[in-house]
């Protein structure tokens, strides 16, 4: 990167930063936990904790609960001395906020449209928006940790460069584009793997070692934990779930095959439908609009509510859905699997279909001990994979 992390006062080695990423991850750990966590003597841990109280970094924050002898004191971090900037990119729309560390949002997330595909300005709408955050936000720039962004797309995570989407002349990084343009440490990775970390670090994948977790948005990704690791693969591309062929004659999907699941199973498929609907099916859900974001919203509140129509939408997705993810449990074996993203707000409905495929093409020993379940994270996976995308990096 050409901008490297800046020496934050009483910061200054490795193990004060681990301590200060590991009390973002629980909130609150005792000298023994960070201890546990970091492979640290606990005198060792007492000793940098005091300075890092004394630095300002830390505060206590009240003894634990004991089942005997002296109760031993849990640490956190300050409150509102210093802060993260995480910015949520889909294909459409982009959110930023800045946050603090722990993780309160300083001010309303600004959100806006911004297409992605074939959009030469898209890059410097970006920059501008960040600084915009970072200026109506009145916080010194010394304070800000630095910039996590989430996008989709073919991403590159060391040479920080997005083969997709918002492309520089000449192979430039983004990345390094950007960090230069604002002047803070800037990090990008692809949104199911944001989702993935989120899930690691906050979510139902937390102390899990096999985790599949699974995207499902205007197109479907796939975040993946091994070993209690974010897994990337060879050159950065793994879990690309949306390429997988799912139909012999399917529509032509954007990489130039036909039958991706990416045709058939993501929330993009589900509005182009309901947009195709007859105009007495349209007016029976209340569909007044062609806007794909409003239509999706809007089919996924209806179907929570009971509509057919809808719920039909989304169980044929989800059949489809279903049908890949049996593949993946072939190959992987994982001990659970996740439904993230924006479709996780239907992902009850998602749920039966998703199982019946399962069973339907599953071989039973192989999906047994596989959980299948929903985010607890909400709308906010995202934002929080991005932040932890910082602090991943801050070490």
């Amino acid at each position: 990167m050409s901008i490297q992390w800046r020496s934050f006062k009483g910061l200054d080695t490795p193990l004060k930063k681990g301590i200060v990423r590991q009390l973002y991850y629980e909130n609150n750990l005792s000298s023994l936990e960070l201890s546990e966590a970091l492979g640290k003597s606990v005198p060792l841990i007492t000793k940098v904790v005091n300075d890092l109280i004394s630095s300002k970094w830390v505060e206590e924050a009240g003894r634990a609960p004991s089942s005997g002898g002296r109760r031993p004191m849990k640490y956190s971090l300050r409150k509102n001395d210093f802060y993260v900037i995480s910015v949520v990119m889909n294909r459409f729309s982009t959110s930023i906020i800045m946050l603090d560390l722990q993780n309160n949002p300083i001010s309303a997330p600004m959100e806006m449209e911004l297409l992605l595909k074939d959009n030469e300005e898209a890059v410097n709408v970006l920059i501008h928006s960040i600084k915009e955050v970072v200026d109506k936000a009145n916080i010194e720039i010394i304070k800000i940790l630095g910039v996590g962004i989430s996008m989709p797309g073919f991403i590159d995570i060391n040479k920080g460069i997005n083969f997709s989407y918002l492309q520089l002349p000449n192979k430039a990084s983004l990345r390094d584009y950007i960090s230069e343009a604002i002047d803070l440490p800037v990090f990008i990775d692809n949104d199911s793997s944001t989702l993935a970390l989120a899930e690691l670090r906050f979510g139902e994948g937390k102390g899990k070692k096999d985790v599949m977790v699974i995207n499902v948005n205007w197109g479907i990704g796939l975040g993946m934990i091994v070993k209690g690791e974010l897994y990337r693969g060879h050159s950065g591309f793994a879990g690309e779930l949306s390429h997988i062929p799912i139909a012999e004659d399917g529509l032509l999907c954007d990489c130039g095959k036909k039958g991706c699941l990416e045709t058939e199973g993501t929330l993009l498929v589900v509005a182009k439908k309901a947009i195709q609907f007859s105009e007495k099916k349209k007016e029976e859900l209340e569909i007044i609009s062609d806007d794909i974001y409003e239509v999706s919203e809007h089919l996924m509140d209806a179907a929570k509510n009971g509509n057919q129509d809808a719920i039909t939408l989304f169980s044929e997705i989800g059949s489809k859905i279903g049908r890949a993810l049996a593949i993946l449990i072939h190959i992987e074996n994982p001990e659970q699997i996740i439904l993230s993203g924006r479709g996780a707000k239907v992902g009850r409905i998602l749920l039966a279909p998703i199982q019946q495929s399962l069973n339907q093409y599953c071989i039973p020993k192989l999906m047994e001990n596989t959980e299948l379940t929903i985010s607890k994270l909400g709308k906010n996976s995202a934002l929080m994979g991005s932040v932890a995308l910082v602090m991943e990096n801050f070490n």
